[in-house]
């Protein structure tokens, strides 16, 4: 048996706006945040005493400089031009780039979790690297799906994503070989 919830309180419209919210998210943030979190961790070849602490710090800080980044481009580039700032638009352009840094996230616990797993550092930077790619090419099919796109387009965006997400695994290899 379903139960339905009918009425026109406040708890209602809330949830019809996280679901108008949902309806019209944008995942480009993830497919970016992924791509910055593949390029850190081909970047962190020289860590110190403390490699996987310092990588998991460098993956989620480095997404949330670039989180910072966004949200400030979005309120004083885009948005300031359209519309007064005040704390809904503000806290609307901080949720609506939230995925830059929801985007690391995979790559640092796979690093975190990387000495359960047996892996040497180096194990747990191909790890991390591999996620990032993983969550690259999730975040674009999401995308592509959340905007109705057919399984072609799916298809194409996943291939694209993923071949972007070799270009940054070569460039790993070239550049530790």
């Amino acid at each position: 048996m379903s139960r339905t919830r009918t009425g026109t309180g406040p708890a209602t419209a809330r949830g019809e706006r996280r679901v108008e919210r949902r309806a019209h998210a944008d995942y480009t943030g993830g497919v970016y945040g992924s791509m910055l979190a593949a390029s850190v961790v081909i970047g962190a070849g020289s860590l110190g005493s403390f490699p996987r602490t310092e990588l998991v710090l460098l993956l989620l800080l480095t997404g949330l400089v670039f989180w910072i980044a966004h949200v400030h481009a979005q309120l004083f580039g885009a948005r300031l031009a359209e519309q007064a700032l005040d704390r809904r638009v503000v806290l609307h352009v901080c949720r609506d780039e939230w995925p830059i840094v929801n985007a690391a996230v995979p790559p640092a616990v796979a690093v975190a979790v990387s000495p359960l797993l047996g892996l040497d550092v180096r194990g747990a930077l191909w790890l991390a690297l591999s996620v990032a790619v993983a969550g690259q090419v999730g975040w674009s099919v999401a995308a592509a799906r959340r905007a109705g796109a057919s399984r072609r387009l799916l298809a194409v965006t996943a291939s694209v994503n993923l071949l972007l997400g070799l270009l940054i695994v070569s460039f790993k290899i070239v550049l530790t070989h």
